[in-house]
């Protein structure tokens, strides 16, 4: 999608219908510290291999979260108005003269980094690691947080008609999660440690146990997460200490 467009005032979501009179499409610009408005976010013309989608859940993710409160992530840095978002899925309405797999009206999950095609990691298919991404909600590149985007068509997925559109905004996290049980060779005869029992802890509990991990700790400081964690089939769950001693005791018992 690259920077799309500027802000150019007005607020509340707008219906951004081609059918008919087209109105503005409509996203949630980070104008400063703690300033989110509802702005008009334009859109680029639509490419061969393209596919415009309706989107319909965005997930916040902690990065957004660091923009909206700091205005950069890391090395992640806002210099200017950006729409922020990068967890989604909704409904495609237009399709490029080349993307064969999809149609109008097909439910999505949207992959968030867009590769260069071009690059030996691209060409090798590392293309998670492609130098060039851009990536949306990622200072330049805006993200999803609007009502429509146009995204290329090969990082658009057809959602199973078991798969809600909320399910769906979740895939992006999920595979964090699904990456490190991979990652760390997680199957029947793996005990695992999951360090922390946010959004992403949580969902690495929930991959390890369908990678059947036979013994999952969780370990965090904070006690509703824990519990959280236990109801989502942790088989033990460590109250971290500030003292390192103690935590290593618990967990090695």
């Amino acid at each position: 999608m690259g920077k799309g467009g500027k802000p150019e005032g007005g607020d509340g979501f707008g219906d951004a219908s081609r059918d008919g009179v087209e109105q503005e499409n409509m996203a949630a610009w980070l104008l400063g510290v703690n300033a989110l408005k509802i702005q008009p976010f334009k859109l680029p013309n639509l490419g061969p291999r393209d596919v415009l989608v309706r989107l319909k859940a965005v997930g916040i993710c902690g990065s957004d979260v660091h923009h909206f409160k700091n205005m950069r992530c890391a090395d992640f840095v806002v210099k200017e108005p950006m729409v922020i978002g990068h967890e989604c899925a909704g409904i495609v309405e237009e399709v490029g003269s080349e993307v064969k797999h999809l149609v109008p009206g097909d439910r999505v999950a949207l992959e968030p980094g867009i590769n260069c095609k071009r690059c030996e990691l691209c060409k090798q298919g590392r293309y998670n690691l492609c130098p060039e991404m851009k990536f949306f909600g990622s200072p330049p590149t805006h993200g999803c947080l609007a009502n429509q985007v146009v995204h290329p068509g090969d990082l658009c997925f057809k959602l199973p008609n078991n798969v809600s559109l909320e399910e769906g905004a979740m895939c992006e996290p999920l595979s964090v999660g699904v990456h490190a049980c991979r990652r760390a060779n997680v199957g029947p005869e793996t005990n695992v440690l999951v360090m922390g029992a946010g959004p992403i802890g949580l969902v690495t509990l929930l991959a390890a146990r369908a990678f059947k991990a036979p013994r999952i700790v969780v370990a965090d400081v904070n006690d509703h997460r824990l519990s959280v964690a236990k109801a989502l089939g942790a088989h033990e769950i460590v109250k971290v200490s500030t003292n390192i001693e103690e935590v290593a005791e618990e967990l090695l018992k």
